[in-house]
């Protein structure tokens, strides 16, 4: 199963700079340093952020009050020289000379393939910077204005190569001030976000395509309205993924997805959509909602992306304090689906910094919080194997602690796995019948793979009344059952 490390590209390799007292591009990256990014447990590394940033989009951001305050919030003693641009606010799908170019960017997936792990990049379907080859060259793949629309609205539309464009949103907020609109319903873009994917395809193994649900046909038309037109018979990612897939059979698709349209991206052809909804009840719902989150088809959760943070969110150690992110940290780790890990997460950094940054504050390394994720992670690996089942737990009349309890049973060739988790702040106790008939008659050894502690239980027990758990607020068990 899929199990990614997203890396800041432009603030890592800056730090190895640093380290290495030498300029480090991503063609000559010390070999100890990707030993680090290769983390047992881990099998795709997402380098974020290594297009061609827009000088136009910085020149924006730079004017931008409210971003420079977000910045100083992040990282006190800024400089101009620490504010790169948005990786987001693309000029160019090429990579940035000053990270190495498209040759370092070779070296750099070579490295990966070499410790078995694939390489992903961004996309970004929605917009484009200022400043992009296609606002001159390819007109027609952009959402354009008039000159009422700029006198107007001049915070919506912008001139630029000659023309009004729209500037880049989504339906809940105000225009992005420092990207141009892209226009889903025309035949000129879908043609180039082929190319453009195709292109990526070539230089890496995966993409994960920013905000992808904005391009659909019933959500672009809600956005955009008489500004786009009637949409097309066949919506934009059906055109577009099958035509990618006919070149690249084997890329990985990932979707940034919103809004409860994760089953239908799938169907559209994305492997993987992000699970934003597990996170909002993990961080702010009690296990009753984690466990019916958990019921939804297999086939669903399969393509789902779960994690505790990302470079848009914030940080787990600062949202999910002490035990609370361990438990969190076992659940999505041990789902099916794939699992999204950030850089800095497994060292219990609670600054986020903005991704137009290419530097971000020291903070101290939380060494027991590092030394969870690695046991947890290649603990992880060994037990999401087989067939994933969601298990009841029951409990007594004078105690339903046990609803705060959620369970699951892995079971593959040879292997049988069990989690528990406490989501709550509160002891828990329950009993949970294990899905393995075999265990009767027979006494069994149960071990905690993240403590190496071992529970020995009669077989027929274990299957009825169940295994009696008893955890303390917001632990778990990961358990091998011989």
């Amino acid at each position: 199963m899929t199990v990614i490390h997203e890396i800041n590209t432009l603030v890592w390799l800056r730090e190895l700079s640093t380290r290495y007292d030498r300029p480090v591009t991503l063609g000559d990256v010390p070999e100890e340093a990707w030993d680090e990014v290769a983390v047992p447990g881990v099998d795709t590394v997402w380098l974020m952020g290594v297009w061609e940033r827009s000088p136009a989009g910085l020149a924006i951001a730079l004017r931008d009050e409210s971003l420079l305050a977000s910045f100083r919030q992040a990282l006190p003693d800024l400089t101009e020289a620490d504010i790169a641009g948005s990786p987001y606010c693309v000029r160019n799908y090429v990579v940035d000379a000053s990270l190495g170019g498209p040759e370092g960017l070779a070296e750099a997936r070579a490295r990966l393939a070499a410790r078995g792990l694939r390489l992903i990049l961004d996309y970004v379907p929605n917009h484009v910077a200022p400043d992009h080859p296609w606002l001159a060259e390819r007109p027609r793949c952009l959402i354009r204005g008039s000159a009422e629309d700029l006198a107007r609205s001049p915070e919506a539309f912008l001139e630029a190569a000659g023309q009004i464009y729209a500037r880049g949103r989504d339906p809940y907020f105000a225009p992005w001030p420092d990207v141009v609109q892209l226009d889903a319903f025309s035949d000129d873009l879908r043609a180039a976000t082929v190319d453009t994917l195709v292109a990526i395809g070539d230089q890496a193994d995966g993409v994960r395509c920013d905000m992808a649900m904005l391009l659909m046909n019933d959500v672009f038309a809600k956005t955009w309205g008489e500004k786009a037109g009637p949409p097309p018979a066949e919506d934009f990612w059906p055109y577009v993924v099958p035509r990618v897939r006919a070149r690249h059979p084997d890329l990985l698709l990932v979707a940034e997805a919103y809004w409860g349209l994760e089953w239908a991206l799938q169907q559209q052809g994305f492997d993987h959509c992000y699970d934003k909804r597990l996170y909002d009840r993990l961080l702010h719902e009690d296990a009753e909602a984690v466990r019916a989150h958990l019921q939804a088809g297999l086939d669903y959760q399969r393509g789902l992306v779960r994690f505790l943070e990302n470079h848009d969110e914030p940080r787990a150690a600062a949202t999910l304090p002490g035990d609370r992110e361990r438990a969190a940290a076992i659940t999505v780790a041990t789902l099916p689906g794939a699992t999204l890990w950030h850089e800095g997460q497994f060292e219990g950094r609670t600054v986020r910094p903005p991704v137009f940054l290419s530097r971000r504050p020291e903070e101290p390394v939380d060494e027991q919080l590092r030394a969870f994720y690695g046991r947890l992670l290649p603990a992880a690996a060994a037990v999401r194997d087989g067939e994933w089942r969601l298990l009841p737990v029951t409990g007594w009349p004078d105690n339903d602690t046990h609803r705060n309890l959620l369970a699951w049973a892995w079971t593959g060739p040879g292997t049988r796995h069990l989690v528990v988790v406490n989501h709550s702040d509160a002891p828990a106790q329950g009993q949970i019948p294990l899905p393995w008939p075999d265990l009767a008659g027979a006494p069994h050894t149960l071990t905690d793979l993240l403590t190496e502690l071992t529970y020995d239980r009669d077989g027929d027990a274990l299957l009825a009344p169940g295994l009696f758990v008893d955890l303390p607020a917001w632990h778990s068990h990961v358990l091998s059952a011989a």
